[in-house]
């Protein structure tokens, strides 16, 4: 499992905290290319957030070329992060 934290009393909304946390993961190479992630609903269930807020992170993440979803294959690290960002 990932080590994604977010914080409730921060501004920032929680996807983006989510997001934000699974780009540092692959670029930190705790998340290698290739490599499936955790079910949105578990990556959820752990951080006390809805599925969705989950699945806004993980769709942004996509659209960034990050992460790749396939149908019956879950969703993998498809690109690497700059550490950067």
């Amino acid at each position: 499992m990932l080590d994604v934290k977010i914080n409730r009393d921060e501004p920032t909304g929680l996807h983006t905290q989510v997001a934000a946390e699974i780009r540092r993961a692959i670029a930190d190479g705790e998340a290698k290319q290739g490599e499936r992630l955790p079910p949105a609903r578990d990556l959820a269930a752990v951080l006390g957030v809805n599925t969705n807020t989950v699945l806004r992170a993980l769709r942004e993440l996509r659209d960034e070329g990050l992460l790749e979803f396939r149908r019956g294959r879950g969703i993998t690290v498809a690109g690497t992060a700059s550490k950067a960002r």
